[in-house]
């Protein structure tokens, strides 16, 4: 079987011609592969226009359109996810959209990207994915269930039960009540001494039926991931942990049994989660790369939030901090609570009848992140907003891949929604600011973004930020805060 595995960008768009050379298919192949892709939602056709060939950011207008259109061949092909993508034997490698001078193998910075998706699903608490799509395009996601395992071990170690062995005179713990009701005391001075003592000590049982299971399983998996050309993406090691084959242990429904039973005796959360993940694993089709239609996936078609989560955490985000442990120069105004945060004081609209009371919505206005450092002798208030665009803000070129007028004026109303707290505590430096992802080295101040109308209200315009990413996720894996000073705001 032969593997074609392949680095594409993120909301490029591509010809049918692209994808046929790039994963190696002929044209009945290429038109099943697209089908396959567009049902599990990670690719989508787009209208053909040859001045949006090189945009980077899907636009409103960029509507998907339907099937009869794509079968005609007038459309291009773009995919709306960041991750990686087993679809039969073709690998694909989705890396982020700003990577734009990549044109061939991003590795450093995909298996960067891979770390931040990893901690971002912990941080998230995600469940193993253990399968994708619905009714007809539901299948197993071996990829997801074969990272979780090996993750897992790297972090836990094998499975292993333990025994309880009692020896005499050992080095274990002695066993007081044991050694007093079956051992024979001499007495001297009324003292009784034992010239056996009972110890106990809890051993692991090297041949206990699951840990071998958990060793063939982890080789079986290493070796999938390797097999898929996967494992210096993921930073795995091969591991050769078991020579025995998975039919050693019986057959599938044996395997199941057994598996089942020890959920029943083990209360151990962690260890109830790796039984739950070996079933699955035993119980559907545990190949990776078959010549079928199958899809596995480890990812997000949502990366703008994985950028939101990564400038949250490197930007030290205070919006669920409380009132009261805020670090500022002035003591917390009585008007406000210590209990209360940042996201819980900002105005809820009120409706109102003729003939009710005034009922608070359930929602209002929420920033994504809001920084309050002390910079020399000054509290700055900063309202941050990661935007994950790739912004055209140069002379000559037309602006495209920029926020919508509705991110803009909201970006305003949050100074507005926090301006009684900020004059109650004599903050005296407010500044707004777009966040945006770049694959550059350096922060860019690109420009900005303002209104005249709300700038006429003494509101702060909107300072557009290109952060460089390498640099925000090594932050971020690392759980270090970024020194906002540098931002020279």
């Amino acid at each position: 079987m032969k593997i074609v595995s392949s680095y594409v960008r993120e909301q490029k768009r591509y010809t049918k011609n692209d994808l046929k050379t790039i994963f190696s298919f002929d044209e009945s192949g290429v038109e099943k592969f697209i089908k396959n892709l567009k049902a599990y939602g990670v690719l989508k056709s787009v209208k053909n226009n040859t001045d949006q060939l090189e945009m980077s950011d899907l636009m409103d207008d960029d509507i998907e359109i339907t099937d009869e259109t794509a079968e005609s061949g007038d459309c291009l092909y773009v995919f709306t996810y960041v991750g990686i993508i087993t679809c039969g034997s073709r690998v694909i490698k989705v890396f982020p959209k700003y990577l734009l001078s990549k044109k061939e193998a991003p590795l450093d910075e995909m298996k960067q990207v891979v770390k931040v998706l990893e901690r971002y699903s912990r941080s998230e608490e995600q469940i193993i994915n253990v399968f994708n799509g619905n009714g007809e395009n539901r299948s197993f996601n071996i990829l997801a269930v074969i990272l979780f395992l090996l993750n897992d071990y790297y972090e836990y170690g094998i499975y292993t039960n333990s025994e309880e062995i009692v020896e005499i005179n050992g080095e274990g713990e002695i066993l007081w009540g044991k050694t007093i009701d079956e051992s024979f005391a001499l007495l001297e001075d009324n003292r009784p001494y034992y010239m056996e003592l009972y110890t106990g000590k809890t051993v692991d049982d090297d041949m206990d039926y699951f840990k071998r299971l958990h060793e063939c399983i982890l080789t079986e998996c290493s070796h999938q991931l390797h097999d898929a050309q996967l494992d210096t993406l993921f930073d795995m090691d091969l591991l050769e942990l078991s020579e025995e084959k998975l039919q050693d242990f019986g057959d599938r429904d044996y395997i199941l049994e057994r598996i089942h039973k020890e959920l029943n005796i083990q209360f151990n959360k962690r260890r109830q989660i790796l039984l739950k993940t070996l079933y699955a694993y035993v119980s559907q089709d545990r190949r990776m790369l078959e010549e079928n239609d199958g899809i596995s996936m480890f990812g997000t078609t949502a990366y703008h939030a994985v950028w939101e989560k990564v400038c949250a955490e490197v930007f030290d985000n205070k919006l669920n901090t409380t009132l009261g442990q805020l670090k500022m120069s002035v003591p917390l105004s009585k008007t406000f609570s210590p209990q209360d945060t940042l996201i819980e004081i900002i105005e809820k609209p009120k409706w109102k009848g003729f003939d009710t009371d005034e009922i608070p919505a359930n929602d209002t206005l929420i920033p994504d992140l809001i920084s309050i450092p002390r910079m020399g002798d000054v509290d700055y208030f900063i309202i941050f907003d990661a935007k994950y665009y790739n912004i055209q803000l140069e002379k000559g070129k037309t602006l495209r891949g920029n926020p919508g007028v509705g991110d803009v004026t909201k970006q305003y109303l949050y100074q507005l929604a926090y301006k009684k707290f900020i004059q109650e505590h004599n903050i005296a430096v407010v500044k707004n600011c777009f966040l945006m992802p770049t694959e550059k080295n350096e922060i860019i101040k690109k420009g900005t973004a303002k209104m005249s109308m709300l700038e006429a209200l003494g509101l702060e315009n909107i300072q557009i930020i290109q952060l460089p990413a390498s640099l925000m996720y090594e932050y971020y894996l690392s759980n270090r805060k970024f020194d906002i000073s540098l931002l020279d705001l």
